[in-house]
């Protein structure tokens, strides 16, 4: 996958290449992380292709948040007026629950992206009844962290490697 996404990069006018990493981060489990790597590989500037690949992760991260905010208030609205009982929790959705109760959404935001996208946590988080500014500010923070790292990784090797 990582191969067929470098070379979407790769393919683009070199002045549009940035906007490319910038649409391949959007995509779920690809991210920050995996963007500014595909980025730097392609021959894009660390700054150039970290920037773009935080920015496309932050602009996918907003639209699930905004979107989960939308739904938990119109179903929290629907369930204070008809008083309906919680619905079950999936598996994989109580484990999240219970980091999200445990660390807290700073904690949920700069872990979660080992286990989860940021995309998803984010939205589980704001349906958990999390702040939504909150949500936004640590998950932007930790895309940028791990936009950044692997970024900077990805240029070393790329440097290293010559």
């Amino acid at each position: 996958m990582l191969e067929s996404l470098h070379d979407f990069v790769s393919g683009l006018p070199v002045v549009i290449q940035g906007l490319g990493v910038a649409l391949i981060s959007a995509i779920p489990f690809v991210e920050s992380y995996f963007g500014s790597v595909v980025g730097v590989v392609a021959g894009l500037p660390p700054v150039v292709a970290i920037t773009a690949a935080v920015i496309g992760n932050v602009a996918s991260m907003l639209a699930f948040v905004m979107s989960a905010h939308g739904v938990r208030t119109k179903v929290m609205a629907g369930r204070a007026s008809a008083e309906a009982p919680e619905p079950e929790e999936s598996g994989r959705r109580q484990k999240l629950r219970r980091a999200f109760d445990r660390y807290g959404v700073a904690g949920v935001s700069l872990l979660g992206q080992t286990i989860l996208p940021s995309q998803i946590t984010s939205a589980a988080m704001v349906s958990f009844g999390a702040n939504r500014n909150a949500v936004i500010l640590w998950q932007t923070i930790s895309i940028l962290l791990w936009g950044t790292a692997f970024g900077v990784l990805a240029a070393l090797g790329v440097s290293f490697l010559g």
